[in-house]
């Protein structure tokens, strides 16, 4: 990996961790998602237009990606109303590997090598230990099982994006067209859920959701970039680097607790996903 790619790498992993703070830090978090989603549609209404529509066989993967993306959406807003950001994005980001891991050996006969069984249970201990923070400090318990709600969605549509990509046979447009999908089924339910209050915000508000969503694509552009250019486990375990670099934002941005559990919990997190995907 030449240093050009290492340290794009690295600065799509903090993009990754800076768009969630953005939403973080929004007074209405589902408000901040709701204007990325947007957002992303437009870019994907963009890249839809320069690329051939899917084949029939393909709509109804976009559909079930369309689905999940909105339920991770709502649960990951939901989780950043209730706990902090160095202790909702680890549970969400760590999570989510180690349930692909497990899953795809059980439904995608995919066979899982002894380091990878190191990492599940060096991430394992991990997540245990950051939940069990919660409990310790007086924090909001509800944020758990949203959290790792979150992190079941993005397990679930990791999967689903793989295998539609993979059936449509152009990973460009698939994604374009999941971006729009997206939110079609996003907006109506979120109105749904909060009221047209819900679609009120202020300019700033508006602006800081559309960099969110930017940020959030162009981390995406070059963590796919990179992978044409270096060897793919290596660039997915540089980009959970965006653990540490959440955790670090949380901590001296946001003024969040940090102790030495959660520290030890966010390094847990951090290696035994690195070790899975070495």
């Amino acid at each position: 990996m030449t240093l050009l790619v290492f340290f794009a790498v690295l600065g799509a992993a903090l993009l990754h961790a800076s768009w969630n703070a953005i939403v973080k830090t929004g007074a209405s978090k589902q408000s901040a998602m709701l204007v990325l989603t947007v957002g992303h549609a437009l870019i994907g209404v963009i890249i839809a237009a320069f690329n051939p529509w899917p084949q029939p066989h393909v709509w109804p993967w976009l559909l079930a990606s369309g689905l999940i993306h909105t339920t991770y959406q709502l649960l990951l807003a939901v989780a950043y109303e209730q706990g902090d950001l160095s202790r909702v994005y680890p549970l969400a980001r760590g999570a989510a590997p180690l349930l692909v891991l497990v899953a795809g050996a059980v439904l995608l006969a995919d066979t899982i090598a002894p380091a990878e069984v190191a990492g599940i249970l060096v991430l394992g201990a991990g997540i245990v230990l950051m939940a069990r923070g919660v409990f310790r400090n007086g924090e909001s318990r509800r944020m758990v099982p949203f959290a790792l709600g979150s992190a079941l969605a993005t397990a679930a549509y990791s999967m689903v994006d793989g295998t539609g990509a993979r059936i449509s046979g152009n990973a460009v447009s698939y994604v374009g067209w999941l971006l729009i999908f997206s939110a079609v089924f996003f907006v109506p339910v979120q109105v749904a859920i909060k009221g047209p209050s819900v679609l009120r915000m202020a300019p700033s508000a508006l602006g800081w959701g559309l960099l969110a969503s930017a940020m959030s694509y162009l981390a995406y552009a070059i963590a796919v970039w990179a992978m044409t250019q270096a060897p793919i486990a290596l660039v997915t375990a540089l980009r959970e680097t965006s653990i540490l670099f959440a955790v670090l934002i949380g901590w001296i941005a946001f003024g969040e607790r940090m102790d030495r559990q959660k520290a030890i919990a966010a390094a847990l997190i951090l290696a035994g996903v690195v070790i899975t995907r070495l």
